[in-house]
């Protein structure tokens, strides 16, 4: 792959990619006075670069929340835990393994978070998650990012045939941390657990280009395949969309927001000291029909791409 591209300015805006097939440093200022002029920059670089960080952030609840409709109708998050009251902010999810007064105050603990794609278990998944350090751990917990765009254009010919035209059913019974989600009970046999079909390989509705599309591993399965089969093929799929030359980590510093495009990348989490604490606030942004695209003939995404120089569009 090409060296990495040097800083590039959008408007009032510094990107500057990092030093992976994934994610750029978005300088932009105070994110609750910026601009629509800037908004639309921070989203160029977005669509671009798959991830974005912005740093130095202080914000309350509802000050997260208008900066996250500045690029979309939000959705309202799943509960932690069954039997959760009301939430003043419908929108808001905490991340966190705090406990206070026998109560966790947010989702998904101190363990680790597997590889997988936002709520891909919705018919409509998010296309964006904004999230925002508030409290970090002094080590672990660091967030890591894969290219599905590169995934795609680097997968191997007889696997590209083999996905081309295929649909995974997603699992809505877990988290990307291993729990049950409230309301749901565990199944022997994967194949009958609840959950929408998407494609394997998508056609973003913004760029145009091609990206496979996962989910998360765990209680997944190949519609149609029988379960060898389909398990095989999932493991081949994985091994290679997993590769380190795929990926970016974030090691947080409190303040800092990170925005990723759920429809073409994939993140997870290390564990971390549960005697430490660690709280993120999350929102996520509305998306669209999951589309499929070609396998065959599918379009690549300049950030996968060897020449890419950051200011191409497919």
């Amino acid at each position: 792959m090409a060296a990495v591209p040097e800083t590039h300015h959008l408007s009032e805006v510094e990107v500057t990619p990092m030093h992976a097939p994934i994610a750029a440093l978005v300088e932009c200022g105070d994110v609750r006075t910026i601009t629509d002029k800037t908004v639309e920059a921070v989203r160029r670089a977005f669509l671009d670069h798959l991830v974005i960080l912005i740093r130095g952030q202080q914000l309350t609840v509802p000050e997260l929340l208008a900066f996250g409709r500045r690029f979309g109708e939000l959705t309202p998050a799943a509960p932690v835990h069954q039997g959760q009251k009301p939430r003043e902010f419908p929108e808001l999810a905490v991340i966190s393994n705090v406990v206070e007064n026998g109560v966790a105050i947010g989702g998904l603990g101190d363990g680790e978070a597997v590889w997988h794609t936002d709520s891909c278990f919705n018919e409509v998944p998010p296309s964006a998650s904004i999230l925002h350090a508030l409290e970090i751990p002094p080590s672990g917990g660091d967030t890591g990012f894969s290219n599905m765009y590169l995934a795609l254009e680097t997968l191997a010919p007889e696997l590209r045939r083999a996905v081309h035209g295929r649909t995974i059913k997603h699992d809505q019974r877990y988290t990307s941390g291993g729990q049950l989600r409230p309301g749901y009970t565990g199944a022997e046999d994967i194949r009958a657990t609840p959950g929408p079909r998407h494609p394997v390989v998508r056609q973003h509705p913004e760029t145009g280009c091609s990206a496979l599309y996962l989910g998360r591993r765990p209680h997944a399965h190949v519609t149609d395949f029988p379960l060898a089969e389909s398990e095989a093929l999932l493991d081949a799929l994985w091994a290679h969309a997993t590769k380190a030359e795929f990926t970016w980590h974030h090691q947080w510093r409190v303040g800092d927001i990170l925005i990723w495009d759920n429809r073409c990348a994939m993140h997870r989490r290390d564990a971390f000291d549960p005697q430490s604490r660690r709280i993120m606030r999350r929102t996520q942004c509305k998306g669209s029909p999951v589309v499929e695209a070609d396998a065959k003939s599918f379009t690549p995404h300049p950030r996968g791409h060897q020449n890419f120089q950051g200011d191409k569009k497919c």
